[in-house]
């Protein structure tokens, strides 16, 4: 590692650490997503450390990075919003009826996202991506058999989740025939 390089950004990091996350932290809804911006704005920095500013000039520099980190932040907590609402939606259908309420809806999404990562990835991937258990188990790097009882068990945990949460879930072996009849 260039020793220069290494006091350039250390040189950079003490003078705007303190800054950089006071300005992420005000414009951020949890402490978690401040820090990932702050951390993507030094990695960006470090990557960069040969078009830093010298001295005092390299907050302002620092803080037009940690803006345009933000703004994909942003975007990408939108786009993340939207799909679940998408997916809140679908799962509604999935289960005969449209919920009757904003409350109902929020304990879908509350019940979706109850579940362990894998699960959702993997309901994910069927109900937004649309994708065949073939694709699936591509992506993921498994049997289409291992696929087909994953999908199978994730159902069953979203069903007890959605169950536990209050939602009514009508026609759960329809909901498995369609599934089977379709896509997986």
């Amino acid at each position: 590692m260039d020793d220069e390089r290494l006091a350039r950004f250390e040189a950079a990091y003490d003078l705007a650490y303190g800054k950089i996350t006071a300005y992420a932290v005000r414009r951020c809804d949890s402490p978690q997503d401040a820090a990932d911006v702050v951390a993507e704005t030094f990695t960006i920095a470090w990557r960069r450390v040969s078009e830093l500013p010298d001295g005092p000039e390299v907050v302002p520099w620092l803080y037009g990075v940690a803006r345009k980190v933000l703004a994909n932040h942003f975007r990408g907590d939108n786009r993340r919003r939207a799909r679940t609402a998408v997916l809140d939606a679908e799962l509604a259908d999935l289960y005969g009826h449209s919920p009757d309420t904003e409350v109902e809806l929020d304990a879908i999404g509350r019940a979706f996202r109850s579940l362990p990562d894998d699960d959702r990835e993997l309901l994910a991937l069927v109900a937004w991506e649309g994708l065949e258990r073939e694709e699936i188990a591509r992506a993921l790097g498994l049997s289409r058999n291992a696929v087909r009882i994953r999908v199978y068990r994730a159902r069953k945990r979203l069903s007890r989740a959605l169950a536990d949460a209050g939602v009514h879930v009508e026609g759960r072996l329809a909901l498995v025939e369609r599934s089977q009849g379709g896509a997986l």
